[in-house]
């Protein structure tokens, strides 16, 4: 979902060795970069590699898919719900619902203590990251625990993480399910879901087994869809869902003076041939 709105892929080891080359440099790759044992044992690069993405999140507007999907959801009779694995607080700052947003693997804009010292999370809002790319280094203090004084780091579930404070993630996650509990037959549209951590792909289905609901998978390189549960677009998340507003009709279309136009394409793939809202 945020790669249409000019963030990176880190589909792979090249995709991600391509949006940081000094960890390519270092033979660093995702799943050790993006573990609670890196900031133990190297601070300073690991606050390098997150300071770089908080900023980076920080400064990136959403693309034109994600009011499409907001305006959809809320003409539902039940509004809307979204899950996603994506850490980059996207659809907050699209200005989907607080309340309406499970993010399954926590957020980079609030912290946490690494040892942890508590159960508890708080913003980053104060953290202005300054880090040298060159060697994906952080050059200032990095932020620290306000109880116990000792490094803080994303409240975020990292590789090989047995202390990522879920706190805040649970309770979204309790919204949610009681959400869940009134909606009958929804629509899940699921974005750019892959199968290497298939969080998303998990949920998306257990919402249609249980609930009686529909699949809209869009993907560009894994849209198939079993068959008589859905439908596949092969599309980024920016077509696909262009695609589909057009398909729907003027009556769906955003109110005027916000357009959704792409210059991507899309092709629709037979439902036979092979991060998320709901919508009730």
């Amino acid at each position: 979902m945020g790669v249409d709105s000019g963030l990176p892929d880190f589909r792979g080891t090249e995709g991600f060795w391509r949006a940081y080359p000094a960890l390519r440099n270092s033979g660093v790759d995702f799943s050790s970069i993006a573990s609670p044992s890196t900031f133990e044992s190297a601070p300073a690069l690991a606050w390098g590699f997150y300071g770089h993405r908080l900023a980076l999140y920080r400064r990136t507007l959403p693309h034109a898919g994600f009011a499409l999907l907001k305006h959809w959801g809320e003409r539902m009779p039940q509004g809307y719900s979204v899950f996603t694995s994506n850490v980059d607080g996207q659809f907050q700052k699209a200005g989907f619902d607080l309340a309406r947003i499970h993010e399954c693997h926590g957020s980079i804009h609030h912290l946490q203590c690494l040892v942890p010292c508590r159960e508890s999370v708080w913003s980053a809002g104060d953290f202005k990251p300054a880090v040298d790319d060159v060697v994906c280094r952080l050059t200032n203090t990095a932020p620290s625990c306000p109880k116990c004084g000792a490094l803080a780091r994303p409240n975020i579930m990292m590789f090989h993480d047995t202390g990522w404070v879920e706190a805040r993630t649970d309770a979204q996650s309790d919204r949610q399910e009681a959400w869940l509990a009134l909606v009958k037959r929804p629509v899940v549209i699921e974005l750019g879901a892959g199968t290497t951590i298939p969080s998303v792909r998990y949920f998306s289905q257990r919402v249609v087994d249980e609930l009686g609901g529909s699949l809209v998978r869009i993907n560009p390189y894994q849209s198939g869809v079993p068959a008589g549960q859905g439908v596949a677009l092969a599309a980024g998340a920016s077509a696909g869902l262009a695609a589909i507003g057009r398909a729907l009709g003027e009556g769906w279309a955003l109110p005027s003076g916000r357009s959704t136009r792409t210059s991507l394409s899309t092709r629709a793939v037979r439902s036979d041939e092979g991060s998320k809202p709901t919508r009730g």
